[in-house]
């Protein structure tokens, strides 16, 4: 069974490939931003949600992986992105705080949060 460490760097990981990222995931695991209103529920949803960010940001991928707490169910962390997207031509440039909360091994919950004001800036076309 994958600690909360293993599942996140899994997920982080195999961005690029939605489908291993997604699987990650309990049934009924979330992935949630709520600041920019993204929600997730079990693999098939996790899938789609990284499937649509990585056709507006192919070359999307999580670098720079710190913990700040590590337990078996629970981890805090942070990571980063730098990417171009492809509607405006600006670098997305991003970091990430997330709490990934595991459970029989898989993702119960991932919660993370980000700078929108970044976002907002390399996803607008001005």
């Amino acid at each position: 069974m994958k600690s909360a460490s293993e599942l996140l760097e899994a997920y982080l990981n195999n961005v690029a490939t939605p489908k291993v990222s997604a699987s990650q995931f309990a049934e009924d695991g979330v992935l949630e931003l709520p600041w920019v209103k993204a929600y997730a529920r079990g693999p098939a949803e996790v899938e789609q949600l990284l499937v649509g960010m990585l056709a507006k940001v192919p070359d999307f991928r999580f670098k720079n992986l710190t913990y700040f707490i590590q337990t078996p169910d629970k981890v805090a962390a942070e990571y980063q992105v730098e990417a171009l997207v492809i509607a405006t031509g600006k670098i997305y440039r991003q970091t990430y705080a997330g709490v990934l909360v595991a459970a029989n091994g898989k993702v119960k919950l991932l919660h993370e949060t980000l700078d929108t004001l970044a976002a907002s800036q390399a996803f607008s076309k001005d």
